[in-house]
């Protein structure tokens, strides 16, 4: 291989991760998204406008593990078609205040699809997690949850959330925790504290630094889609 043929070929994702854990197919197409969201040259518009393309493809991803039942419909051509229908209800939490960037994703996927928010803000001394509101569908417990934060570093937060809705009643096993890039060490960690909660994510990137910031990450996907 030559220098030049070495330096075009494209950085993705690391795909040794827990069984639990679904990390997307590394195409063309996602390599490229990921692209433009970790340029630090793109503007605003063109950041979120991309950014809902993976968001859009993560919920699609999660949908497909959400149990499905065997279900028959008439055709315009008087046949029958043998195919599924999703089983039982599904709602939305957010981890604010990125995570609200992942709802409208979950809308165009979901019509009519209801959303609760969870606040969690990380001390910048000590890095740990802290719960500050939730607002939540009274009949969660009853729902299949996609847990939305774009971004998984150290896993306080996401660990935080989840424990908040397994409070409320939801079985940790009807939880979908879905994100655009993970670190090693956080995946690590939730995937452990949580075995039968399944992650999709987009992209495990290298690591976590003195900030414990993802790298090479994106910066803070708030402030970029903000």
């Amino acid at each position: 291989m030559t220098s030049h043929e070495a330096s075009s070929t494209p950085t993705v994702s690391i795909t040794e991760a827990p069984p639990n854990v679904t990390v997307l197919l590394q195409t063309p197409q996602l390599i490229a998204l990921y692209t433009i969201i970790r340029d630090i040259k793109t503007q605003r518009a063109d950041f979120v406008f991309y950014s809902n393309r993976i968001i859009r493809i993560l919920v699609e991803e999660g949908l497909n593990h959400l149990p499905v039942q065997a279900t028959s419909v008439s055709t315009p051509t008087d046949l029958t078609y043998k195919g599924l229908k999703f089983e039982g209800k599904i709602c939305g939490v957010s981890i604010m205040r990125a995570g609200e960037s992942m709802e409208q994703g979950l809308r165009d996927c979901c019509r009519s699809v209801r959303i609760g928010k969870i606040l969690i803000q990380r001390d910048e001394e000590t890095a740990e997690a802290k719960l500050f509101y939730e607002k939540l569908p009274e009949d969660i417990k009853d729902r299949y949850v996609l847990l939305l934060d774009p971004m998984l570093a150290t896993g306080g937060s996401a660990i935080m959330a989840v424990d908040v809705l397994i409070a409320k009643g939801v079985p940790v096993e009807r939880i979908l925790f879905l994100n655009l890039i993970s670190s090693p060490e956080g995946i690590d960690v939730f995937a452990k504290k949580f075995p039968k909660l399944k992650v999709i994510t987009g992209f495990i990137d290298e690591g976590l630094n003195e900030q414990k910031f993802v790298v090479p990450g994106l910066g803070d996907f708030g402030d970029s889609w903000s």
